[in-house]
């Protein structure tokens, strides 16, 4: 089963006073990258975050962010009321002696030194026991995330993979005409040699052998298959295959290129540029895959 490194999840609960938004995503990345985002209120609880989104998400750059709405009279910052009329009265005594036209004190108030201060929040256990089934919700939304863009990822890889099977079918023809042109040379170049008594019979022994290595792309054929057989059991696999799958392709890679190499003719170089083209797209979306 091919599973996605991006994934989106979100759930939403409600506390007293307080409604609590969670939402976790992540991108692809090597190993697992978490950055998380919490409000005052769940500090106290990061450690246990950071452990139930580490077993759920394994790999990809994840980003966990949570966000609090109070919805009650109860707030998590007061107002050194006293401080604050201070500061306003003076700025206010200011601004008349140096006839200035700031009107609105206020908001340069409310940014002075302790005129607000942040509240000591925590969260009780069965706040908590409510926060993480949030979690646990939003979670289970990013992996259904993840499972269906892998399953858009891995139908793109079947595809990819049939048409380097494809490509593959369509070497043989032009295999046999490469042979037989290679073979009408052998036998022009055999006949000079003969006409002129020059025709050194070790020295051809040797060509011919030099030629059917060079030539011959059977094996290269044969294990080319086996390999694009083997990347679409491998995808079918239940556990995380992406790491398998990026060694399959450099299989794949390696006989294409020999199959490139030993082609001698325009045709056959034509379909492997096509097949490594397919197999580049593969490794492009390998990279973004569990």
């Amino acid at each position: 089963m091919v599973r996605s490194m991006t994934g989106f999840g979100k759930a939403v609960v409600s506390l007293v006073s307080k409604t609590i938004t969670v939402e976790i995503k992540s991108l692809n990345s090597k190993q697992f990258d978490l950055n998380l985002r919490l409000p005052a209120l769940l500090r106290d609880r990061e450690s246990e975050i950071r452990t139930l989104v580490s077993k759920a998400v394994e790999r990809g750059k994840t980003e966990v962010m949570v966000s609090v709405d109070y919805t009650g009279t109860e707030l998590p910052v007061s107002i050194n009321r006293q401080l604050a009329m201070g500061y306003y009265r003076q700025l206010q005594a200011l601004a008349e002696e140096t006839g200035s036209q700031q009107t609105d004190l206020l908001s340069i108030v409310m940014k002075l030194p302790d005129v607000t201060k942040q509240m000591r929040e925590e969260t009780s256990d069965t706040e908590w026991e409510v926060i993480a089934g949030a979690f646990a919700d939003a979670l289970q939304q990013f992996e259904v995330f993840r499972k269906h863009e892998g399953a858009l990822l891995e139908k793109d890889f079947q595809q990819r993979i049939e048409t380097i099977k494809t490509l593959l079918t369509q070497v043989g023809p032009f295999e046999t005409e490469r042979n037989r042109l290679q073979r009408e040379k052998l036998r022009t170049a055999v006949a000079g040699f003969t006409e002129n008594n020059t025709l050194d019979n070790n020295r051809f022994e040797q060509e011919i052998i030099y030629y059917l290595e060079k030539l011959d792309i059977t094996e290269e054929k044969v294990r080319l298959l086996k390999h694009c057989d083997y990347f679409n059991e491998t995808l079918n696999e239940k556990e995380a295959n992406g790491r398998k799958l990026g060694f399959v392709t450099q299989e794949i890679g390696r006989e294409i290129n020999t199959l490139g190499s030993k082609a001698n003719d325009a045709s056959i170089q034509k379909l492997v540029v096509q097949m490594k083209d397919e197999l580049e797209k593969i490794k492009e979306q390998l990279a973004n895959i569990l």
